[in-house]
């Protein structure tokens, strides 16, 4: 991700003029195309473009599902977060979609290590680099949005002792 949006690709330099078919003008109808380039963005320059920070995070947690929902929701709204959708399954996947005003990137980042979550290396790179990238552009990023999709996988307290190697 980046943090200016670049707007190279969007124009063609080859073409410094455009004919404009005049009203008065009869005949079939003609397109420019030769000499213009349309600026149709990408898929992924849509995507960039209308939520330049949708996170996607996966996440383990050794915290009861039910728990981990309930007071991750309440973190999340009370720092000026929306929870957009949530939800779990029984194997102990946990799924929460939520969204923040870039400025409050920091106390989001602290209230998802607080609430037990170890994040995957990359979830912490794409944090740390919002995070970064607010504090270095904050007047330029105003009021933006960012979007993150977290998965979560919950482990019970036993289950995890069972995973650990025993020692002699």
């Amino acid at each position: 991700m980046r943090c200016p949006l670049p707007l190279s690709g969007l124009f063609d330099s080859r073409s410094d003029s455009v004919s404009l078919r005049n009203s008065r003008d009869g005949g079939t109808a003609w397109a420019d195309r030769e000499r213009v380039k349309l600026a149709q963005p990408t898929a992924a320059a849509v995507t960039e473009s209308t939520t330049p920070w949708a996170i996607q995070l996966s996440a383990v947690s050794a915290v009861e599902p039910s728990h981990l929902v309930q007071s991750l929701t309440g973190a999340i709204l009370g720092c000026g977060g929306w929870v957009l959708s949530r939800g779990a399954n029984d194997t102990g996947a946990i799924s929460l979609l939520f969204e923040f005003e870039r400025q409050i990137c920091i106390e989001i980042y602290t209230v998802l290590i607080a609430a037990g979550l170890e994040l995957s290396r990359a979830g912490h790179i794409q944090f740390t680099e919002l995070c970064h990238c607010t504090r270095n552009h904050h007047a330029d990023c105003g009021n933006e949005i960012a979007s993150v999709d977290l998965e979560i996988q919950t482990f019970p307290v036993e289950g995890m002792r069972a995973m650990q190697p025993k020692t002699a």
